[in-house]
């Protein structure tokens, strides 16, 4: 895969405030998410905690059958903690990412845990003076595709930027970037929906 495209050349800064935590909170993932947060951070586990979810998100990726569990409305409150119990011990979670799991199985609340995901790494990115990055692409990037997206993101924010990275074959092609509320789209797909707009006008 060649180098990854670069639109971030456009001279305009990208706003970071206290905003976009406080959106964060308005939503029920979020709450979930801010919950999980303090609890970490209080306990002086955040990295433990962000490992752990780390490691949950790539089984959501890579496992249908664990995608089918937490989001199957099928599946009984006792059945699904149950299965995340043993899906926690099988992925060496710590305990606090193991017992939140439990508690949104026990509130029915699994399909939420991708948004959760999300939403703790940005609370997690801005404790540590970061933005959080939504990135997608088309194929999955490599690290040194991943550390040059870092370093044009930083010089654009004036800030170190965390990534949260995920993959969308529809794109064909680039990249699509969100930062708080500005998205930067640079994919294929766009380029192509909007070259079919210019000619039907």
């Amino acid at each position: 895969m060649g180098p990854i495209p670069a639109p971030y050349e456009e001279t305009e800064r990208v706003e970071i405030s206290s905003g976009n935590i406080g959106g964060i909170q308005a939503s029920l993932s979020g709450r979930y998410a801010t919950a999980l947060f303090e609890l970490a951070r209080d306990a002086k586990e955040l990295p433990k905690v962000e490992a752990s979810l780390a490691t949950v998100a790539k089984a959501l990726d890579e496992s249908a059958d664990f995608r089918s569990l937490t989001a199957s409305p099928l599946v009984s409150r006792a059945d699904a903690a149950r299965a995340i119990a043993a899906t926690a011990a099988v992925l060496k979670l710590d305990g606090t990412t193991a017992n939140f799991l439990g508690v949104l199985a026990q509130n029915r609340r699994l399909g939420q845990l991708p948004a959760v995901i999300r939403a703790f790494r940005m609370l997690a990115a801005a404790h540590r003076g970061e933005v959080s990055a939504q990135v997608t692409s088309a194929h999955p990037l490599s690290k040194d595709q991943v550390d040059t997206l870092k370093a044009q993101l930083r010089s654009r924010v004036g800030r170190d930027v965390t990534v949260d990275l995920s993959v969308d074959p529809s794109l064909l092609g680039g990249l699509v970037v969100k930062i708080g509320s500005q998205m930067i789209d640079s994919s294929i797909k766009t380029r192509l929906n909007s070259l079919a707009q210019a000619m039907k006008g």
